[in-house]
């Protein structure tokens, strides 16, 4: 791997809904599979992802602006945090999580997750998704190619104040 650049108009923009969106910095191919990259602005109170963990990759989130509500599944039952501007999370493998936008509060978060897996094609679909272009279940068969396995989301509810 060489070291390379990605300035901001390089990055592609995958559209969500109402103002939310990803740009994608750099697919595990092109870090020879060290990280992924991506940044998602997240509109004020919008749904992130809903609870999943992956099998293979540890998942940094640095909160950029903004404020942002995680949620994650351990020893004691499931724990709700809201991280605000220069904040980290950091999720190893196994563990459930979920996350969005704090209550009438968007987010700007930069998100690495190493090692890299190629998931641009799914942040895409994903997109496709949320834009009610796909339905959800064209996700379900891509969930060991991506290391995106999806969880019951029975029992997440609304999260708890913190």
């Amino acid at each position: 791997m060489n070291a390379f650049v990605v300035r901001p108009e390089q990055a592609e923009h995958v559209a969500l809904t109402g103002g939310s969106a990803f740009r994608l910095l750099a697919d595990g191919a092109d870090t020879s599979g060290a990280l992924g990259a991506n940044r998602l602005t997240l509109a004020a109170g919008a749904d992130g992802a809903g609870p999943h963990h992956h099998a293979r990759s540890t998942e940094a989130f640095y909160v950029v602006e903004g404020a942002a509500r995680f949620r994650w599944a351990g020893p004691g039952g499931v724990r709700t945090e809201t991280v605000r501007a220069g904040g980290l999370v950091v999720v190893p493998p196994g563990t459930v999580h979920a996350f969005g936008a704090a209550p009438q509060q968007g987010a700007e978060l930069l998100v690495v997750l190493t090692p890299g897996i190629d998931r641009f094609g799914y942040f895409r679909a994903l997109g496709r998704v949320r834009r009610g272009e796909e339905p959800f279940a064209s996700l379900l068969p891509e969930q060991e190619r991506y290391d995106v396995h999806f969880a019951d989301p029975a029992g997440w509810g609304e999260p708890d104040a913190d």
